[in-house]
C-alpha cells in the first residue's frame, strides 16, 4: 500500500524503476576499466540514491506527506497530500522534488498513502493527479476506508454446529433412513433431541375421491381455487354468468396525439451564432476532483505514510503511571507558556477597610484571580520510543487581532525530580512571521523506518511555511529535516 519496487495492490501495478550512479575508483587501472565499462554500458538515467549491493537488496522507499481536508473525515468536501520527505537509502529527500518527471516520485499516480492519527491507521488515500500550486507539488485523490477482516467463528460454535460459513468446500448431508430416529426424538448419545418446529410445512397425501369432513374452523367467506374447466364434455362446468366476478375492461378511448408545436423563425443571417444541439459528447474528459485552495481557517491536517513494506502498528500514546502527573505537567507548562507570551494575571481587588468597632468580623479573605485563558491551546504527550519518557507538546496563542496575536510553542520532558524540563521554546509574533515563523503540531510520525517517532510540526509565516521534522534525544529537540530546502526565519530556544 505504497510506494514499491513492482508492487500491485488492488489490481493496480506501480513499477518505479531505479538506475543508480557508479562511485569512481581510486586506483587508476581500476578506474580506467571502469570508465572502459561505463562506455560500452548503455546510457541509463541517473538518480542521486544509493544503489542495492546484492541483488535481493533493495533500498527502502517511504514517503511522508500531510493530507489537508474540509468536511467530515473519510468524505471530505475537498483535500489536497502535501509531499514532505521521501527515504531512499537511508536519507531523507525533499518529497516535492525527488525524482520529478515532471511530478515528483511521492506523487505518482497509483500510489497509496495510509492515514495516522497518534500512529493509528485512520483510512487509506490513493493519489489520482498531481499539479501545483503556488509553485509547490500536491496530489488530488481520493479517500478510502481501511477492509476490515471478517471475524471467524469461534471453535465452540463450529464445533458445537458442525458448519464453518467461511469455509467454501461442499458439504454432503446423509440420508435418512427408515430406520432412523424421527424428527423431535432424542438421539441416541444422550444429547437433547432438537425442538420441532410449528411453522414449518407438512405434506398430506391426496384423499382417494372421499369429500373431506366439514369441520368447526371452516371459514364460509375463505376463498376457494377452482380448476380451469377441461375440454371434455362430460367434465362438470362452472357458470360463467357469476355477477360478483370482477372484470377488467379496455378503455375505449383513445390516446391524445403527441403533436409538438413549432413557431416559424425569422432567418438569422449571423453565420456567427452559437447554435444549441442535441446529442451526446464523443470525448469525456479528465475526472476533475475538488481541490483545496489556501489555507481556510476549517482545514484540519493528519499523516500520511506510504511505505514499501508492511510494516506493525505502531501508537505513540504514553501511559501515566499516576493520573494527577498529566495535569501536573499541563499546568507547569501553561505557566511557562503564560510567562513567554507576557499574560500576567489581573491584580487582586483591594482589601476592604477596617472598622473601629471591635465587634466587627474579620474580612474574608481575597479571591484568587484567574489566570490568563490561552486560546487555541493544544497538549499532547507521546511516548517516542518503547520504554521512552513522556515528552510533552503544547501550542497556544494569545487573543486579538492577526496582527497583535503572539504564538508559543513547547517541547518538554520530565526530569528526575519530576519537573518539567524545557527542550525548545518557539515563540513568534504575529506582526512578523516570516522573520519567526509559528510553529503548529502535525502528529508523530516514524519517518525513518525505525521505530522511533518524530515530532512533526509546520512551520507557517505570514506568506509561506514549511514542514519540520524534530528527533527528541538525550535530552534534546534537533531538527532533522524541513521541507524545501532553505529555511525561512529564526527560532528562540
Amino acid at each position: 500500500m505504497a510506494i514499491r519496487s513492482d508492487y500491485s495492490r488492488g489490481g493496480r501495478q506501480v513499477s518505479l524503476q531505479r538506475n543508480g550512479i557508479f562511485s569512481m575508483l581510486r586506483n587508476p587501472l581500476a578506474g580506467a576499466l571502469a570508465a572502459a565499462l561505463l562506455a560500452a554500458a548503455p546510457v541509463c538515467a541517473q538518480y542521486p540514491g544509493q544503489v542495492a549491493k546484492g541483488g535481493k537488496e533493495v533500498p527502502t522507499l517511504r514517503a511522508i506527506g500531510v493530507l489537508e481536508w474540509t468536511g467530515d473525515p473519510g468524505s471530505p468536501k475537498a483535500s489536497r497530500l502535501v509531499p514532505i520527505s521521501v527515504l531512499d537509502g537511508g536519507e531523507l529527500q525533499d518529497g516535492a522534488i525527488y525524482m520529478a518527471r515532471p511530478q515528483p516520485l511521492a506523487l505518482t499516480s497509483g500510489v497509496e498513502y495510509e492515514l495516522q492519527e497518534n500512529g493509528k491507521p485512520l483510512g487509506l488515500y490513493d493519489i489520482q493527479s498531481a499539479g501545483q500550486q503556488q509553485g509547490s507539488w500536491i496530489g488530488f485523490g481520493s479517500w478510502k476506508p481501511i477492509a476490515v477482516p471478517k471475524p471467524k467463528p469461534s471453535m465452540s460454535e463450529v464445533a458445537r454446529t458442525g458448519f464453518d460459513p467461511d469455509d467454501d468446500k461442499p458439504v454432503l448431508h446423509r440420508k435418512r433412513h427408515s430406520g432412523d430416529a424421527p424428527s423431535g426424538t432424542a438421539p441416541k448419545d444422550g444429547s437433547p433431541a432438537p425442538a420441532a418446529d410449528p411453522d414449518r410445512p407438512t405434506l398430506h397425501k391426496k384423499d382417494s375421491g372421499a369429500a373431506p369432513a366439514p369441520t368447526a374452523d371452516t371459514d364460509p367467506d375463505r376463498p376457494t381455487l377452482h380448476k380451469k374447466p377441461s375440454t371434455d364434455a362430460s367434465a362438470p362446468t362452472l357458470p360463467d354468468d357469476d355477477p360478483d366476478r370482477p372484470t377488467l375492461k379496455r378503455s375505449k378511448k383513445s390516446a391524445p396525439a403527441d403533436i409538438g408545436h413549432v413557431d416559424n423563425l425569422p432567418e438569422v443571417t449571423d453565420p456567427d451564432r452559437p447554435r444549441l444541439k442535441r446529442g451526446q459528447s464523443t470525448g469525456g474528459g479528465p475526472v476533475v476532483l475538488p481541490s483545496l485552495m489556501g489555507l481556510p481557517s476549517e482545514m484540519q491536517q493528519t499523516v500520511a505514510v506510504s511505505d514499501a513494506k508492511s510494516r506493525t502498528e505502531h501508537p505513540w500514546t504514553y501511559a501515566w503511571a499516576s493520573p494527577g502527573d498529566e495535569e501536573k505537567m499541563k499546568a507547569a507548562l501553561e505557566q511557562i507558556a503564560r510567562d513567554a507570551l507576557g499574560l500576567k494575571p489581573p491584580p487582586p481587588p483591594p482589601a476592604p477597610r477596617r472598622t473601629a468597632r471591635k465587634s466587627a468580623r474579620p474580612a474574608p479573605p481575597a479571591p484568587v484571580p484567574e489566570p490568563p485563558p490561552l486560546f487555541d491551546e493544544q497538549f499532547r504527550v507521546f511516548e517516542l520510543t518503547y520504554g521512552s519518557s513522556a515528552t510533552l507538546v503544547l501550542t497556544a496563542r494569545t487573543d486579538g487581532p492577526a496582527d497583535q496575536q503572539r504564538f508559543v510553542t513547547l517541547i518538554a520532558q520530565p526530569d528526575l525530580y519530576g519537573n518539567v524540563l524545557v527542550l525548545l521554546k518557539n515563540v513568534a509574533d504575529g506582526s512578523r512571521l516570516d522573520e519567526t515563523p509559528r510553529m503548529r503540531l502535525i502528529d508523530a510520525v516514524d519517518a525513518l523506518a525505525d521505530n522511533r517517532g518524530e515530532l512533526l510540526f509546520e512551520l507557517r509565516g505570514a506568506t509561506q511555511r514549511q514542514f519540520a521534522l524534530y528527533r527528541v534525544l538525550r535530552g534534546l529537540a534537533e531538527k532533522l529535516f524541513v521541507s524545501g530546502g532553505a529555511e525561512f526565519g529564526t527560532e528562540s530556544r
